[in-house]
């Protein structure tokens, strides 16, 4: 697998970044530069590291306690391609995938009509973070969210959404 994907950094064992024990991969670049950004570090699309996907799968598979992975931010979706090659893998062992998103649903949708990678990437998502952090809104009782606009969506609320969505356009 000669795949690559640009990152700022890897939590091996993380349990706020989804439910359960999950190895969260923060992805870099994004475009959204949310004012207030937990991340803002990772937003440079040149900064990070390349690391081939195939290096992140074997380590995700060194810690057996794992529930699933986490793509979080920067913004995973501007790298859609070796995103859904590890998400599949990581399907494959019985895991779960979640990801962390500044576009909503809608808008990720609109961009899988361009790139047939991102609503393949949706697709293999059993939970999604979604809409940009809006500082004027944050909440700290949020699960697995920084403001109240955002919705932590899950595989059937997904699939129903891209449903209603089909059905407008």
């Amino acid at each position: 697998m000669d795949l690559t994907l640009r990152i700022a950094g890897i939590e091996e064992d993380s349990i706020v970044d989804g439910p359960g024990l999950r190895m969260t991969v923060f992805t870099q670049g994004c475009l959204r530069n949310c004012k207030g950004c937990h991340n803002p570090q990772t937003h440079a699309l040149d900064k990070g590291t390349l690391v081939p996907v195939a290096d992140l799968l074997a380590q995700f598979k060194d810690n057996p306690l794992l529930s699933g992975i986490t793509f979080s931010g920067g913004e995973p979706f501007l790298q859609p391609e070796p995103l859904l090659w590890l998400a599949r893998q990581v399907h494959s062992l019985g895991k779960t995938v979640m990801a962390f998103s500044g576009y909503t649903l809608e808008e990720l949708l609109e961009r899988g009509l361009k790139k047939t990678h991102v609503s393949d990437l949706i697709n293999e998502l059993d939970y999604l973070v979604d809409g940009p952090y809006v500082e004027e809104l944050r909440n700290l009782e949020l699960e697995y969210r920084g403001s109240s606009n955002q919705r932590y969506l899950q595989k059937d609320e997904i699939a129903g959404m891209i449903r209603l969505w089909k059905e407008k356009h």
